[in-house]
């Protein structure tokens, strides 16, 4: 049996101080709520112990995929493990992603540090399945996903919100399929229901 309740992490982290959120000022998920992510690191810290001692993560993958216009995606897929009492846990697994190529106002834009923002993209997806940080997700109106004080959109249509991927829970980027870019909603559909992301490694563990 568990040390611990079956609640105890998630009631303990689920709601996120002021001083720990942010309000995005640009682009894409404009107006939507971000979580700072050595917030999430000192609750793991607090729960379990330093990193390596009381948890820890594994990369598992590193990749490219490339999205509409030409731009390119880093996406990082990780393994993270917590210790209950002397006991590592299964993995709980995270894939998590930033842009490694964009196009920007004046050109395309190539950034270095892709891959350290996909990894910690990546921990914030793992501690999300922990419940930590979980009163943010929970609201309508104050998420990533969901713009500030719009109420979420319905299947009949309204506010114009990004598409999910039914596995890991990121967003999903339009992919070009027979020389036309396909929407959001349409790649998902395409890959039932999945990101490319976890669509390739699907085929890959089928393979």
């Amino acid at each position: 049996m568990n040390s611990m309740d079956n609640m105890e992490l998630y009631n303990r982290f689920r709601s996120v101080p002021e001083s720990a959120q942010k309000t995005i000022q640009a682009g894409r998920l404009k107006g939507y709520t971000d979580i700072n992510p050595m917030w999430r690191i000192r609750c793991l810290t607090e729960a379990f112990g330093p990193c390596g001692i009381g948890w820890k993560t594994e990369i598992v993958k590193e990749w490219i995929d490339t999205g509409s216009n030409d731009e390119k995606i880093a996406s990082v897929e990780i393994r993270l493990y917590i210790k209950d009492a002397d006991t590592w846990s299964e993995p709980i697994y995270g894939i998590g992603g930033a842009s490694f190529v964009a196009k920007e106002r004046n050109g395309m834009y190539t950034d270095d540090e892709c891959y350290k923002k996909a990894y910690t993209d990546a921990i914030s997806v793992c501690c999300k399945l922990l419940g930590i940080g979980a009163d943010v997700y929970w609201q309508k109106d104050a998420t990533k996903y969901q713009p500030h004080g719009v109420p979420e959109a319905t299947e009949s249509g309204g506010h114009d919100a990004p598409v999910i991927c039914d596995l890991c829970g990121g967003a999903v980027t339009p992919i070009r399929a027979n020389g036309q870019v396909l929407t959001a909603e349409q790649t998902k559909q395409r890959l039932g229901g999945v990101c490319l992301s976890c669509y390739k490694k699907t085929v890959q563990n089928e393979n």
